[in-house]
C-alpha cells in the first residue's frame, strides 16, 4: 500500500487490485441461498439434508428447533436472514453440539448475538470428516462472502515464472492462473513487479527468449533483444539447439535452488575464456554473473535451514489486523505481501489468523512448511486438511528459537509497520471524507464515490471511464470502462458521451440492485453497489446532461452529483464546483478536500486515457482478415505467409487463394466475397 498524507489530500491505493477491461460490467449482487454451489471438486453441494422448518420462529428459538434434528456428524452449516442472504458459514466436528451452542442461551459477543437474532433459516451439509468440512467451509466463505465471517480481501492469484515446455527453444515468461500449460513453474512470487524484475535479470543471465511462439516462428532475423544481448537468438539459430538447451537447464537449476552450482559453472567458463584471451566471451560470462547477483540482491533475507516455506505473521491492534506473508522457495525469498482481512474487532489475532489460513490456501498450492507467528486453535486440523489436498505432508509450526524464529520475527516487524501505515492512512481518509461532508453539505460521509471522465481523439475510439473510491482508498476491482456505442453522437460530443455512460451505468444498477432507500441509515455492510456521490469531470454543461439522466431515471434523491470544472487557464487549484441547488464555488488553494478531489479526478483521467489508448492500439493493429468469417489464426497465418500482406490478399483472385495450403474453394470464395462486391463470372 502507498498513499498520501492528510496534508496533501492523498488517497489510498490498492496496488494489487485488477482493473476490469470489460465494457459495462457491474458489481455482482450478493449471493443468496438460492444459488447452486459446488465444492472444490466440482460436485454439487447438497444442502438441507435435514428438513427445512416451516415456522415463523427466528433467532435462538429457530436454531433450537434445528438442533433437535441434527446428527453428531461433521459438516458445514449456513445461517440465513429473512431475505435468504447468507449471514455466516461455519464448520463443525459435531453439527449438533456446535449449532447447539447458539441456542444454549449463553453469553455471546455482540457480533454473534446480532447474527443469531437475524437468523431466519439454516441449511446444512454433512461431510465424511472434519477436514472435508474445513476445506468446504473455506471455499464457501470465499465464494459467498458472508457478513459475519472473517473475510480474506484482495485475493488475487499469485504470479509464477514459467519456462515453457514442448518446444525446441523454451521461453521464460510470467504466468498467472491455472497451470495447464506444459513447462516448469517457479513461485509463487508476491507481485508481478517481483516477477518482472526477476525475469529481466534472468534474461541477461541466461539469454532465454521471452517472445510468443507465433512471433518466434515468424522471425527471419534476430530481434532487438539479441542485439542488446538479452536473448541468444534461437529463432534464427544464432545459437545451436544444444547450447540453448544448456542455457535453459542452467536457468531451471538456478530457480530450483542450485544457484551456487550455476554461478560456479559460469565463473569457470569466464576464467577459461580469459585464459584463452577470448575477452569478448569472458565479458558475456561476466555480465551473466552480475545479472545473477542482481537477482539475489533483491531477495532480502534468505533461509538456509529450510528450502520451501510460507511465513505468516499477524499484528492485531486497534480493531485492525495485518497479516504479512513471506514466500520462500528453493531457499530464496520470493517476496512478501500484506493482507488486511475483514474481521470483527473483538476477535483475537490467533482467531483471525486461523480463519485466514484456510481461505488463503483454498485455491493456491501450499508448501511443505508453514511458519506462524502464533499458534492457532485448529493447527493440526489445518495441517491434516492441506496434507490431504496436496498429496504430501504439510507441517505447520510456530517456531520459538533459531533461524526460523528470526524469519518469523522479521515478518512480524513488517506486519507491525504495515499495520501502522494502514491505520494512519485510514484515519487520513476518514478525515477527508468528513471534510467532504462539510464542504458539500452531505448528510453523512460517503462510503462509495464514483468519478467519471471521457477520453477520445476527435471523437474516435471514445471511452468513458469510471473509478471508485471509498473509506480505504481507490477500489480498483470496481473500476469500469464504457466503450461509447451510439452512432447518433456527433464526434467529440462530450455531453452526449456522458449521457450514454450515465444511462447505461444507472439503468443497469437499478435493474440489478433496485433504488436504495436513503431515508434509512446505512448498515455496516460490505462495500455498497450504489454510490453516495458521483463526481463529473466537467462544468455546468456536463452537469445539465447528468441531472437530466438522473431525473429521467427517478434517482435524483438517491445520488448526489458534483461537477468539477477546471479553473481559469485550466490551472490546478482554481477548480469550480457545481452542485444542484447551489451557486458554483471554489475552494481555497491549500484546502485538503480540494487536493483529495483533484487526486480522484486525476485517477479518473488516467484510467479513461489508458482505456482509450488500449482501444486505439487494438484498432491500429487490427487486420482486415480478422473480419472475415471462418478465418482463424491458422488460415490467417497461411494467407499472410503466402501473400505477404492483407492488402495483397484482398487483391488476390480465387485461383490464387486456392493455391494457399488449407484454403478450400468455399473459404476462397468467402475471402474473395469479403473484399469484392460479387464473385467472378465462371
Amino acid at each position: 500500500m502507498n498513499g498520501r498524507t492528510p496534508d496533501d489530500g492523498g488517497i489510498l491505493y490498492d496496488e494489487n487490485a485488477i482493473e476490469e477491461d470489460d465494457d459495462e460490467v457491474v458489481e455482482a449482487p450478493a449471493v443468496t441461498a438460492d444459488v447452486p454451489l459446488t465444492d472444490a471438486t466440482g460436485a454439487t453441494i447438497a444442502w438441507n439434508e435435514t428438513p427445512r422448518l416451516e415456522t415463523s420462529l427466528t433467532g435462538m428459538e429457530l436454531i433450537g428447533e434445528f438442533v433437535k434434528q441434527l446428527p453428531n456428524s461433521p459438516g458445514v452449516y449456513r445461517m440465513l436472514n429473512a431475505e435468504n442472504e447468507v449471514l455466516y458459514v461455519g464448520k463443525a466436528r459435531s453439527l449438533k453440539k456446535r449449532v447447539g451452542n447458539y441456542a444454549a442461551g449463553r453469553v455471546h459477543s455482540n457480533r454473534i448475538g446480532q447474527m443469531v437474532r437475524l437468523t431466519a433459516n439454516m441449511e446444512f451439509v454433512i461431510t465424511r470428516t472434519e477436514t472435508e468440512a474445513l476445506l468446504l467451509e473455506a471455499n464457501l466463505i470465499k465464494r459467498l462472502r458472508p457478513r459475519f465471517n472473517v473475510l480474506l480481501r484482495d485475493d488475487k492469484s499469485f504470479p509464477y515464472i514459467l519456462i515453457s515446455g514442448g518446444h525446441r527453444a523454451p521461453a521464460i515468461m510470467k504466468h498467472r492462473g491455472a497451470r495447464v500449460r506444459k513447462g516448469d513453474y517457479f513461485g509463487p512470487f508476491a507481485s508481478a513487479i517481483a516477477v518482472g524484475r526477476t525475469i529481466n535479470s534472468l534474461q541477461r543471465a541466461f539469454l532465454l527468449r521471452t517472445c510468443t511462439d507465433s512471433v518466434f516462428e515468424s522471425r527471419t532475423r534476430p530481434c532487438l533483444l539479441y542485439q542488446i544481448k538479452r536473448c541468444a537468438g534461437p529463432c534464427t539459430r544464432e545459437v545451436s539447439d544444444e547450447d540453448y538447451a544448456e542455457l535453459v537447464t542452467e536457468a531451471r537449476d538456478f530457480l530450483s535452488g542450485r544457484s551456487q552450482l550455476v554461478k560456479a559453472t559460469i565463473a569457470k567458463g569466464m576464467n577459461e575464456a580469459a585464459e584463452d584471451l577470448d575477452f569478448e566471451r569472458a565479458a558475456v560470462y561476466r555480465d551473466r554473473l552480475a545479472a545473477l547477483s542482481h537477482v539475489q540482491s533483491h531477495q532480502g533475507i534468505n533461509l538456509a535451514s529450510i528450502e520451501e516455506a510460507d511465513v505468516f505473521a499477524i499484528y492485531h491492534d486497534g480493531g485492525l489486523s495485518c497479516i504479512q506473508v513471506f514466500f520462500y522457495r528453493t531457499g530464496q525469498n520470493w517476496g512478501n505481501r500484506a493482507y488486511f482481512p475483514k474481521a470483527d474487532p473483538a476477535l483475537s489475532g490467533a482467531e483471525v489468523l486461523n480463519a485466514f489460513l484456510a481461505q488463503f490456501y483454498d485455491d493456491k498450492p501450499c508448501p511443505r512448511h508453514i511458519l506462524l507467528s502464533e499458534a492457532i486453535e485448529e493447527q493440526q486440523l489445518l495441517s491434516d486438511a492441506l496434507t490431504e489436498r496436496s498429496g504430501f505432508r504439510v507441517h505447520i509450526n510456530t517456531p520459538q528459537r533459531g533461524e526460523k524464529r528470526e524469519v518469523v520475527e522479521h515478518a512480524l516487524n513488517n506486519a507491525r509497520e504495515a499495520h501502522g501505515r494502514q491505520l494512519a492512512e485510514t484515519s487520513s481518509q476518514a478525515r477527508l471524507l468528513n471534510g467532504m461532508v462539510e464542504t458539500f453539505g452531505l448528510p453523512y460521509p460517503p462510503r462509495r464515490i464514483e468519478i467519471y471522465d471521457n477520453s477520445h481523439i476527435m471523437g474516435t475510439n471514445a471511452v468513458g471511464g469510471m473509478v471508485v473510491a471509498g473509506p480505504e482508498g481507490f477500489v480498483k476491482s470496481q473500476y469500469r470502462k464504457f466503450n461509447i456505442k451510439s452512432e447518433e453522437l456527433t464526434p467529440g460530443d462530450d455531453f452526449g458521451m456522458m449521457r450514454e455512460v450515465m444511462t447505461r451505468r444507472f439503468s443497469r444498477l437499478i435493474k440489478e440492485e433496485g433504488i436504495p432507500d436513503r431515508s434509512q441509515a446505512a448498515e455496516e455492510a460490505p462495500f455498497p453497489a450504489w454510490p453516495d456521490v458521483i463526481l463529473i469531470d466537467g462544468g455546468q454543461g456536463q452537469m445539465t446532461a447528468v441531472r437530466a439522466i438522473l431525473e429521467e431515471l427517478g434517482i435524483t434523491d438517491s445520488v448526489i452529483a458534483i461537477g468539477v470544472a477546471k479553473g481559469q487557464d485550466r490551472e490546478a487549484g482554481r477548480e469550480r464546483f457545481f452542485q444542484s441547488g447551489k451557486q458554483s464555488f471554489s475552494l481555497p488553494p491549500r484546502d485538503p478536500v480540494l487536493y483529495f478531489i483533484q487526486r480522484m479526478r486525476d485517477e479518473a483521467h488516467r484510467f479513461a486515457i489508458g482505456s482509450h489508448r488500449a482501444r486505439r492500439k487494438k484498432e491500429l493493429v487490427k487486420n482486415p482478415l480478422d473480419e472475415v468469417a471462418g478465418i482463424g489464426p491458422g488460415r490467417k497465418r497461411a494467407l499472410l505467409q503466402h501473400f505477404g500482406t492483407a492488402k495483397a490478399v484482398s487483391r488476390a483472385g480465387i485461383t490464387d487463394l486456392l493455391s494457399v495450403p488449407g484454403i478450400s474453394e468455399a473459404v476462397a470464395k468467402q475471402v474473395y466475397a469479403h473484399f469484392h462486391d460479387k464473385l467472378p463470372d465462371k
